[in-house]
């Protein structure tokens, strides 16, 4: 039954993102979140977290200067909306298809690592509340529950998986085999991680949980790897929580046998995927091989490496600097995202379904999802902001932070004159109007 339908015979109007806006209202009751503003988001995860600071300043700090974080949401402002009056947008949805799957919105929730510093059970507790929501979660390679257990806790949900490429085939082809098995339908390798940034927020306090063993439980849940350490696999390792390194180091030091273990096996993943071995494009058909699903590639920012990835046969690319952490000074992911959309031969292969573009780094709002489907991405990732929803009040905090921003999205397309997806996909000078960087800031 059609909006208008629904109200003429005085029955309840059709669901869709924007009623959890009256779901919210009608409640009368603020989000176990706080707010469901971006910034106010990321102060009440920072306060949440004061007694473990480093966990927080791990998710929310980036290279350098932080420049290529700032720099990702400020690219945003540089589009304004030009409104369209008196269209029926009455019945809208944000449905979308990728890779022949419809998905109920264009947002998937990003491959970020280590959620068990901000949340006992990590990445179930994550997949819970994405399934529960109905949006695809793409697990992290430096997870800190297993492919096994973290699959089972969605259900039946979506499900893709993020390969940091080790330098082991064996290795790496035990990982592709366990998420094939455990229903990950689509691989997203990360290129732009071959070695670590420079982040001077976890320098300063020279944080870094993989050393101490934490994060790295895909790789002591796997038996390739786990044989060349000459242990038994460990399907549903736990660790430690809240994560206090230096607990840890004290333990090593009076001979905890467990924790000096833990310390090499963090090491030893850690030299498998972060290792400082710089892969070619040569490399890739190892990959594309040897998984039979979607092959992404994630970290994509020059228009001459997107046709690249065309060639070499991978299904699509992820637009994408890293949400800032990688590279200080580098450019905008939304200004790589006009660029390489802006291709006539990726713009013929996205028209044909034969490559598919997905945008990350720098989502922060509804409106921001609107504004990169325009431009011309197919669906979007959303990264600290979930983690932030996580760290404050675990499944029902991602799950707020995921319907409001799905919310303000589906509203914006309807005030803006448009009642699906399709009306406004790669379309942006009909939707918006480019302007000064800068424009609305305060």
């Amino acid at each position: 039954m059609s909006f208008k339908a629904a109200l003429e015979a005085g029955q309840d109007v059709p669901e869709s993102w924007s009623s959890y806006m009256s779901v919210v209202y009608n409640g009368r009751k603020p989000p176990s979140i706080g707010s469901y503003d971006a910034e106010k988001l990321e102060a009440r995860a920072r306060e949440v977290t004061k007694s473990n600071p480093s966990a927080f300043l791990y998710v929310f700090g980036s290279a350098g200067s932080c420049s290529s974080d700032r720099a990702n949401r400020k690219a945003f402002e540089r589009w304004s909306f030009i409104p369209k009056m008196l269209v029926d947008a009455s019945d809208r949805n944000l449905e979308t298809t990728l890779f022949g799957v419809k998905y109920k919105s264009p947002l998937l929730l990003a491959p970020i690592g280590v959620h068990g510093l901000l949340n006992k059970d990590g990445e179930v507790t994550t997949a819970r509340a994405a399934a529960k929501v109905g949006i695809p979660m793409i697990m992290s390679s430096a997870s800190t529950r297993s492919l096994e257990v973290t699959a089972a806790a969605s259900g039946n949900a979506q499900r893709w998986y993020q390969l940091y490429w080790p330098r082991s085939e064996a290795i790496t082809l035990s990982l592709l085999a366990r998420a094939k098995s455990c229903g990950y339908t689509a691989c997203v390798v990360t290129l732009d991680t071959m070695c670590m940034g420079w982040r001077p927020y976890d320098l300063d306090e020279a944080y870094l949980p993989f050393m101490h063993g934490i994060g790295i439980q895909v790789g002591t849940s796997d038996p390739a790897f786990m044989a060349t350490q000459g242990l038994e696999a460990r399907p549903d390792e736990r660790i430690p929580y809240p994560f206090d390194p230096a607990a840890l180091d004290a333990k090593r030091a009076a001979g905890d046998e467990h924790e000096i273990q833990m310390k090499m096996l963090g090491r030893n993943w850690s030299r498998e995927i972060h290792s400082g071995l710089f892969r070619t494009w040569d490399e890739l058909a190892f990959v594309r091989k040897h998984w039979e699903g979607p092959l992404i590639i994630k970290g994509i920012l020059a228009v001459d490496d997107a046709l690249k990835a065309m060639e070499v046969g991978c299904d699509g690319i992820v637009v994408s600097n890293h949400g800032g952490r990688q590279v200080d000074g580098s450019i905008p992911a939304l200004v790589a995202l006009e660029k390489i959309t802006a291709n006539p031969v990726i713009r013929e292969a996205q028209t044909a379904g034969k490559f598919t573009v997905l945008f990350d780094s720098g989502i922060r709002r509804g409106s921001d999802i609107i504004k990169a489907i325009a431009i011309g991405a197919q669906a979007v990732l959303l990264g600290r902001p979930f983690m932030y929803g996580l760290a404050i009040s675990g499944e029902q905090g991602v799950e707020e932070v995921v319907r409001g921003i799905l919310c303000e999205a589906e509203i914006t397309l309807g005030l803006c004159g448009f009642k699906s997806l399709d009306e406004i996909w790669g379309k942006r000078e009909a939707v918006m109007e480019k302007m000064e960087l800068g424009y609305f800031s305060s």
